[in-house]
């Protein structure tokens, strides 16, 4: 695997994980055997062994279809319904992928929508999209999810207004449910082409099925290699010794610290094309973790640019706080600073070196001053960003994810607080019982 975890500046010792190797080992078998609360949302954890290589293979030709007539695709959804797409778009394309002239650019621009209530945002969206060639991917379980239902109720009409009802049809992709559900209902009278969101996997463990894989593959990424990297974790993360297992390594440490009193992880990272796995990764432990009054919150940071204003807060802020640390060990692009005569800027003692070498001195620099601070720090290594060391990092995350909340006692496959929200909005509004 191109995935190391490292807790060597942990602060935790070896008799520590010990005293949880049972745990770990109670954990993966509740997980396993599907005996724990939530485990019929666990079709995430052997995808491999069920997953619909015909549906796959139509969702590839869907890809190319959009690719060879779209300028722009519209995915809409809200969550688990976009954050992992949009997490390895940004993640393994050009850095500004959508700027990029149409003529160099092998796939259309993607944009997102449904993911907030602003109607300044959609306003702004049409402005852009008016006159180009669209597809639209709507995502979403029921089809009634306040946010992705409104953005979709406009984007119909676009759709309509723009191609007639024949044309629209062609063009609309609806991401949903096999057999129920609103937008099913929709998609069943309008003739929209539809993938499935499997029964067993919630929002947040769903990028490895259609609700990702459908932008993703849009977008000229090889999601064979993704999936690739994430079976091949699959099996390489069954192992249920802890020592053996790095990914229940990760897990293990997550929750020594949570009860040494460290309720705050921080998941740092060293490049601007990772902040939205940062994003991913809030929702999949936000949301799988924080119940019952439990929990380890999940705050992000960007560095070196946020080492300019969260760093302070970092160093010598109140010490509840344990940092995870997403490293790319090689990149595929870099510069090598030149040689200046004037050297008014004082960075000769740098020529010949390059960025990247910089940043990796920023960040040993950083975890020596945030240990000395007394902030546990963590390290996952990637070798390289690509499509595999992608797709085994997604299972490396959901599998921790899963094997964290069981330590806790939570079920990590609900959420029943966001209901909360809904249900007083929808009361303000006045919507009908």
């Amino acid at each position: 695997m191109g995935i190391r975890f490292n807790h060597s500046n942990s602060f935790i010792t070896e008799h520590e994980y010990k005293y949880m190797e049972n745990q770990i080992r109670i954990a993966h078998k509740m997980l396993h055997d599907r005996t724990a609360q939530g485990s019929e949302f666990t079709g995430w954890l052997d995808l491999s062994l069920h997953f619909d290589h015909d549906e796959y293979h139509r969702l590839l030709m869907k890809a190319e279809e959009i690719r060879n007539n779209a300028d722009y695709l519209i995915v809409i959804g809200i969550g688990g319904s976009y954050l992992g797409a949009r997490a390895v778009i940004e993640a393994l394309n050009h850095s500004f992928y959508n700027l990029i002239e149409d003529d160099k650019r092998s796939a259309p621009k993607i944009l997102f929508a449904g993911n907030n209530l602003s109607g300044k945002y959609l306003s702004d969206l049409f402005e852009i999209i008016k006159d180009k060639e669209v597809y639209v991917n709507v995502i979403s379980k029921s089809g009634t999810t306040t946010e992705p239902a409104i953005a979709f109720r406009f984007f119909k009409k676009f759709m309509e207004d723009k191609y007639g009802k024949e044309g629209a049809k062609k063009r609309i992709i609806a991401t949903t449910d096999k057999s129920r559900g609103s937008l099913k209902e929709l998609a069943n009278i309008n003739g929209y082409e539809t993938f499935v969101i499997p029964d067993d996997i919630g929002g947040r463990y769903s990028v490895l099925t259609p609700v990702g894989l459908l932008p993703i593959a849009v977008s000229n990424i090889n999601t064979d290699e993704i999936l690739k990297g994430a079976f091949q974790a699959e099996e390489i993360y069954t192992n249920e010794n802890l020592f053996d297992n790095e990914c229940y390594m990760y897990a293990a440490s997550r929750q020594i610290l949570n009860r040494k009193g460290k309720d705050i992880e921080i998941l740092t990272n060293y490049e601007p094309s990772l902040s939205f796995v940062s994003e991913w990764w809030k929702q999949l432990y936000g949301e799988s973790e924080g119940k019952d009054k439990k929990g380890i919150y999940p705050a992000s940071v960007n560095f070196t640019t946020d080492l300019h204003s969260m760093g302070q807060w970092i160093q010598d802020g109140k010490r509840n706080i344990f940092e995870t640390n997403l490293i790319i060990k090689e990149l595929n692009k870099d510069l090598t600073i030149g040689y200046e005569d004037m050297d008014l800027d004082k960075l000769n003692y740098l020529s010949g070196k390059t960025v990247s070498y910089v940043n990796e001195k920023a960040f040993e620099g950083t975890l020596e001053a945030h240990v000395k601070g007394d902030v546990p720090n963590l390290v996952i290594e990637l070798d390289r960003l690509d499509e595999y060391n992608m797709g085994s990092l997604i299972y490396f995350f959901e599998k921790a994810c899963a094997i964290s909340g069981y330590i806790q006692g939570i079920n990590p496959f609900d959420q029943p607080g966001v209901e909360m929200y809904k249900k007083n909005m929808f009361k303000l509004l006045g919507k009908p019982e």
